[in-house]
């Protein structure tokens, strides 16, 4: 991991200091099968015992500063990036509140501090901080010191919820595995860059595709192209408009994002060894999705 630069006297967060982002250091590895692996990830501040046993592989044994637990699991600290309305993060968010998500909203990054979501953060009580730096957004903080921010609200994963700038580099490298990014189609079909909000929903009627829905992947330092761990089909319809078509997906949308993020603040998702994410059942262990 890279060291983090303190942040300049006119950043919004002045107080600071120059760190380096911890990584991330597994909770419980534990030998699923020769092909699962499951990976479930805490600071390595909060590592307090590590066990090695011959017949369960590597299982590491933690103690928490903070946070309440759940069959073990640490609340997770979530940062949501947004661009607009901001829907999507209101869907989780109130799931949050529901209990249905094991998870907190402890922070929000966006490129228009008017937007719909900001206000609805704000209303919440949740930080908001402009990203990035522009003619529009002064005020708006650098890449090196936005990974020094969400390392100060000890960020346990991001979700980006209709944010329209590439995630940069620092903060893909300085949180592995630990952003997603929910997309109204079903990739790699109709994604990429220009690919977003209506546009998206206009190519797919215009193709003659008979599905679509939305995806959440993982996020890499492209558009688009990180791991895909979850999707769900939509019918496209002889008479959809993008619109209706819009709508329908959107449904989904927030279903889908609040049940994959409670499956992420839950540790349940698995890596395979071939590098596929999958979801590992609430309800059943021994099925994945």
């Amino acid at each position: 991991m890279e060291t983090l630069f303190s942040i300049s006297s006119s950043s919004l967060f002045p107080s600071i200091q120059p760190q380096k982002h911890t990584p991330f250091i597994p909770i419980s590895l534990q030998l699923k099968s020769q092909n699962w692996v499951s990976l479930k990830s805490h600071d390595f501040k909060d590592l307090k015992q590590l066990i090695v046993s011959k017949n369960r592989g590597l299982k590491c044994m933690s103690s928490y500063e903070g946070g309440s637990l759940e069959n073990g699991v640490k609340r997770k600290n979530l940062a949501v990036f947004v661009s607009g309305g901001g829907s999507n993060f209101r869907a989780v968010h109130e799931a949050t509140v529901r209990g249905d998500v094991h998870g907190q909203f402890v922070v929000l990054i966006t490129n228009k501090h008017d937007c719909g979501g900001a206000n609805y953060a704000r209303e919440n009580g949740i930080p908001v901080i402009i990203y990035p730096s522009t003619k529009a957004e002064p005020e708006g903080l650098s890449s090196n010191d936005l990974v020094a921010a969400l390392s100060k609200y000890k960020v346990d994963f991001i979700l980006l919820a209709g944010y329209l700038k590439l995630i940069p580099s620092e903060l893909v490298r300085a949180y592995p595995k630990s952003i997603l990014n929910i997309h109204p189609s079903l990739l790699p079909a109709f994604g990429g860059k220009g690919y977003y909000g209506q546009k998206v929903h206009k190519a797919v009627i215009a193709s003659g595709a008979r599905y679509s829905g939305p995806t959440i992947h993982f996020v890499d330092e492209h558009y688009d192209t990180g791991r895909i761990l979850a999707q769900r089909i939509v019918p496209v319809l002889a008479n959809d408009t993008a619109e209706t078509l819009a709508a329908r997906v959107l449904r989904q949308e927030h279903k889908m994002y609040a049940e994959v993020a409670a499956a992420v603040c839950d540790e349940r998702v698995i890596w395979r060894e071939d590098g596929v994410p999958i979801i590992q059942s609430k309800a059943n262990p021994n099925h994945y999705s």
